[in-house]
């Protein structure tokens, strides 16, 4: 397994994804990888996400995770598809303990102090801070740096390629999720590679 900060500093943003068609699963991570964004987050919001995590796996170079992961059963379906990491709108003690007890990387949500705390309770360091835009933005989370400095973050939820430098601002802010670079509908690959290399070159 690759340890969740490598995964995380892989690339500045990670893609997240809501694949409908199973038959785009591929061309979309082709598209992806081949802008410069190996890491890819399938969410766990239709019937295709788990096949889908399946046959993005075979893109070489993909490094394919599941999103949206709320539950243990989630947590295995995912893994069983061969997801590679695990990302949580939240945490809760069930959930992170089954992460770990399964040695995968995870992600688990958080958006306040509380929930940091409950983390590092578990073991964990590194964060999706979520949603980020509403939870207060880059100013909250710059707030949260103060008691939580030796924690690392990937702000998602209402991030646009306009605000990212704003989150890249912050050191303790290894990448971020965008789910603006795949339009609904069949995937246009040279406009989502296009996509992508401007999402590279967002951080400075």
């Amino acid at each position: 397994m690759i340890p969740i900060e490598r995964i995380m500093r892989s690339a500045p943003v990670i893609p997240v994804l809501v694949i409908e068609d199973v038959a785009h699963a591929r061309p979309i991570a082709e598209a992806l990888v081949a802008g410069g964004l190996p890491v890819l987050e399938v969410t766990l919001r239709t019937p295709a996400a788990l096949e889908a995590i399946a046959e993005m796996k075979r893109v070489p170079g993909a490094v394919v995770g599941a999103g949206t992961v709320v539950d243990v059963a989630g947590l295995d379906a995912a893994l069983q598809a061969g997801a590679e990491f695990i990302v949580s709108p939240g945490l809760t003690e069930r959930l992170g303990a089954a992460a770990k007890a399964r040695a995968v990387p995870f992600l688990p949500g958080v958006a306040n102090a509380g929930d940091i705390m409950r983390g590092l309770e578990l073991g964990f360091t590194h964060f999706k801070f979520f949603p980020a835009e509403s939870s207060g933005g880059v100013s909250a989370l710059k707030a949260l740096l103060g008691p939580f400095a030796q924690c690392q973050f990937c702000p998602t939820g209402g991030i646009t390629p306009e605000r990212a430098a704003a989150w890249f601002a912050l050191p303790q802010v290894l990448c971020v999720g965008g789910s603006w670079l795949v339009p609904k509908g069949a995937p246009d690959m040279a406009a989502i590679t296009a996509a992508a290399r401007a999402a590279v070159a967002l951080r400075p």
